[in-house]
């Protein structure tokens, strides 16, 4: 008799389903692969087959031309994998299309989150909290410095610095997949409805967004318009084009930045950020311990990110816990 969850197995590169032969998230070219989102350190080109939801897989034909292998599962769907695992396909609330994926093998179950938040956010499903015997959790913000503000209140100080320079333009540095169409969604449920201007390579993942559903309202390039139509105009950009030499046609562009990182006071100097956007498509510190509870799991794994923070607070709470050392997993500009 085997051992329990011996059918799953952390690797450097990912988590390994053996009866299956099937990898979550493998941060290599995989024969089977089942996919949580569409951000770079968890999809990839390369598939022989790559299991998703119908968003994810659009995301990842634009980024990687990954069409030819691409097996959609709706949400709530569960599907029959070899050696008789099951996978489910859970909403994590993190980016459009990004989900919890339930493992489901002799009578145990495992779910890997990817990554997560808790917040409510305009453009993807809620996160669902569902029970299991081992919940594999990131932790890209486990530490308690990290408490993510209400988005309203980053939203009107983006609005009240608008507004009290009408002859400049905010510049808001946004990764291009998920915070940049949050970010614009956000403006609009806050009331703005003025034209927003976007950076080149923003289009197409804005336009993505639209084409499944999320209204960003009147979107416009920077390259159509002259300076002066974008005095008192908020610009959307990659957080590498915030100090680059394109930045130069806006008009005294005032510099933003939404991530959560923009806490640590240091990385807003380093990038020399005018106006910190406190915003995160991951859950902070309490989301985390908070999801550990109510998951109310045997056994948590803990991946990607401050894994030794959260590992002692599930000690100190009587709560099983190992890090996992998987590789390639970026913070990326969140």
């Amino acid at each position: 008799m085997s051992a329990p969850f011996s059918w799953i197995r952390p690797e450097p590169w990912g988590i390994h389903i053996v009866p299956a032969d099937v990898w979550v998230d493998p941060g290599r070219a995989a024969d089977r692969a089942l996919v949580t989102h569409g951000h770079a350190d968890h999809a990839r080109g390369g598939h022989g087959t790559a299991v998703a939801t119908p968003e994810t897989l659009a995301i990842m034909d634009l980024r990687y031309n990954t069409r030819e292998g691409a097996t959609p599962v709706e949400y709530g769907e569960t599907i029959r994998l070899k050696g008789g695992v099951d996978a489910t396909y859970i909403p994590a609330g993190h980016v459009l299309g990004s989900a919890q994926i339930l493992l489901e093998h002799a009578g145990e179950r495992v779910i890997v989150t990817g990554d997560y938040k808790r917040r409510a956010d305009p453009t993807c499903k809620p996160f669902e909290v569902t029970p299991c015997d081992i919940f594999i959790t990131e932790a890209t913000f486990g530490l308690p410095v990290f408490c993510h503000p209400p988005i309203e209140e980053e939203m009107a100080k983006l609005l009240d610095r608008l507004a009290a320079h009408p002859d400049r333009c905010v510049l808001v540095g946004a990764y291009a997949l998920g915070k940049a169409q949050r970010v614009i969604a956000e403006l609009r449920r806050a009331g703005h409805k003025d034209p927003i201007y976007l950076h080149g390579a923003m289009e197409k993942m804005c336009r993505l967004y639209e084409e499944h559903g999320v209204d960003l309202g009147e979107l416009r390039l920077v390259s159509d318009y002259s300076k002066d139509d974008m005095r008192g105009a908020i610009v959307v950009c990659p957080p590498s084009a915030l100090n680059d030499r394109w930045s130069r046609r806006l008009p005294d562009p005032i510099t933003a930045m939404a991530s959560g990182w923009m806490r640590v006071r240091q990385r807003a100097r380093q990038r020399n950020v005018e106006l910190p956007l406190v915003i995160s498509d991951h859950a902070d510190w309490d989301e985390l311990t908070r999801t550990i509870e109510e998951v109310g799991a045997q056994e948590n794994w803990i991946t990607h990110g401050r894994e030794v923070a959260l590992l002692r607070w599930c000690q100190l709470n009587q709560r099983r816990a190992r890090a996992l050392a998987l590789v390639g997993y970026e913070d990326e500009d969140d």
